[in-house]
Order: C-alpha cells, then structure tokens, then sequence
C-alpha cells in the first residue's frame, strides 16, 4: 500500500501555561543543540483521557501535582524542520503561590519561572511558536470550559 491510502495521524501533545502572579512556569530542555524552553508539555499516551495526560507530563516534567482549571485553545501545526504535525492541547494552571520545582525527566534541565517580557526576549529559545501563542492567548482571557473533552476509552 503506498503513502497516500495510509491513515494519517498527527502527533497528539497536551501544555499547561502555569501562571503565578505574573509569572509562568516554563522547563528548560536540550533540542538542537541548545537550550530551549518549553511550557509542561509532552505527548498523550495511549489509554489516557488527555486531562489525565497534561496532569502527567506536568508532574513528570515540573514534580507539580496540578488540576487545569480550564483549557486555552487546541492548536494544529507544521514543525517544517521535522516535517510532523501536532495537534495541541494547550491548558491553564492558576497557582496562589510559586511552588518548589523537581522535574523526573532526565531531559529536563530545570523548570523555571519566567515573566512574559522574559519568554519574549528569548523568542529564539522557545521550542516553538505555540509556546507564546499560547501564553498570549491565555492572556487574552481564552478560558474554555474543560467540559468540552469528552474521552470515551
């Protein structure tokens, strides 16, 4: 069978902008030969409603515990330099209180919180440009009821 009958399936990833008076929790990661920064984020595994995936990619990546309050926008794009597609789901953590920080994953280099102006002026250094988008949007008030995910598994 050639390409064209294969089903095609783009690469489902879940994010959290965590935001804590002013601030947003990024993680620091290896690609490309440099440090790039990145919200939580990684890919939903299978048998795992994506609420469930963003509450451990989060954990895994920052050591946080977190409940998403609500979602900030699904996002479909191109990576040119890898040629995939991603469909992502972006979702908002509201903190009272900057928490201590212990990512699991070996390829994280540290999570740190950085202020918008910060994320800007690394734009070079973001893993890529759902990174802003997403904060961006958050900051335009897009908060959509998490009620709108339905798993059936």
């Amino acid at each position: 069978m050639d390409d064209h009958h294969l089903q095609f399936k783009p690469n489902t990833t879940v994010a959290a902008v965590i935001h804590c008076n002013g601030k947003f929790l990024m993680v620091e990661e290896w690609q490309d030969e440099q440090w790039v920064y990145n919200q939580p984020a990684g890919h939903l595994e299978p048998d795992e409603s994506i609420v469930d995936g963003l509450k451990r990619e989060v954990e895994e990546e920052t050591g946080l515990k977190v409940d998403p309050q609500s979602l900030s926008g699904i996002y479909y794009f191109h990576l040119p330099r890898s040629n995939l597609f991603y469909l992502r789901f972006c979702f908002v953590v509201e903190l009272e209180n900057w928490l201590e920080t212990s990512p699991q994953d070996e390829e994280i280099n540290r999570a740190i919180w950085m202020s918008y102006d910060e994320l800007c002026r690394k734009s070079e250094q973001l893993r890529s440009p759902m990174v802003l988008e997403g904060i961006k949007d958050y900051l335009a008030g897009n908060k959509y009821p998490i009620s709108v995910l339905k798993s059936y598994l």
